[in-house]
């Protein structure tokens, strides 16, 4: 009985931690919405200067609500990024004290690198390939066989167009990690990357054309840098079995 009692202490008290931490993660997310709420407007005033950019200098909205949700979803999206840092901490202080200090310095930096990562993507999103799908996309708009043809974006369909791009580059550049993460598991090997590389190419053509308007141009926007990433993941592979082969010979007894 005394053995129960000591064994149900331990997932008592990893309850109580988990629901600390996801207090604070709420509590951040939570912070983090209201004050974007209140700076709802200038916030979708930058996502919208893609569109400006291409010519297109109003939004409509039919249904009488759809603004107010716009600005709901604006605030929701922003706060995900602005909370982000707060949540990723809470995430590793409940993880790192089940970790060995070797576990530590081999997890940490894939912390790190995961939001770096994600903006690289959200800003080649906004900075490139929104406006070059924009600009395809508006391209549409003129005389056909007489009847003007006039490009009436609405405001939820074009923050889902934003939304869409953003989190879709931010959450394809973090393929690296992934594919590190499975390594350091032992899921996968160097050797299956490399043999499987005509394969990852494949998978990146098709998240391109998932993630991106039926253009060709978007979509090798997105393809070109994940299939690089995809390379510089396996020289990262390289190098650290290159330091483990040496780390390991450095280990052996002399003879």
């Amino acid at each position: 009985m005394k053995d129960i009692d000591e064994s149900r202490a331990p997932l008592l008290d990893h309850l109580i931690e988990l629901r600390t931490r996801l207090l604070w993660s709420v509590a951040a997310l939570g912070a983090a919405f209201a004050l974007c709420l209140w700076q709802a407007r200038p916030i979708f005033a930058v996502l919208v200067q893609p569109l400006l950019a291409a010519g297109q200098g109003r939004l409509i909205y039919t249904n009488i609500f759809e603004a107010f949700f716009a600005e709901v979803k604006v605030a929701f999206f922003a706060a995900l990024m602005l909370a982000f840092p707060v949540i990723a901490t809470q995430l590793w202080r409940f993880v790192a004290p089940g970790l060995y200090a070797k576990e530590k310095r081999a997890f940490l930096p894939f912390l790190l690198m995961t939001p770096v990562l994600f903006l690289m993507g959200a800003s080649l999103a906004y900075f490139f390939a929104m406006p070059v799908a924009l600009h395809f996309l508006l391209g549409y708009q003129g005389n056909v066989g007489g009847v003007e043809q006039t490009a009436l974006p609405g405001v939820g369909n074009y923050l889902d167009f934003v939304t869409k791009f953003i989190f879709g580059f931010g959450v394809a550049f973090l393929m690296p990690i992934l594919l590190l993460l499975l390594e350091r598991a032992g899921v996968v090997t160097r050797k299956q990357l490399v043999s499987g590389r005509r394969y990852a190419i494949v998978i990146a053509t098709v998240i391109a054309a998932v993630l991106t308007p039926p253009d060709v141009i978007s979509q090798v926007i997105l393809a070109v840098p994940l299939i690089l990433l995809y390379e510089a993941t396996l020289l990262v592979l390289l190098l650290t079995e290159r330091r483990r082969s040496k780390v390991d010979t450095d280990a052996e007894p002399a003879a």
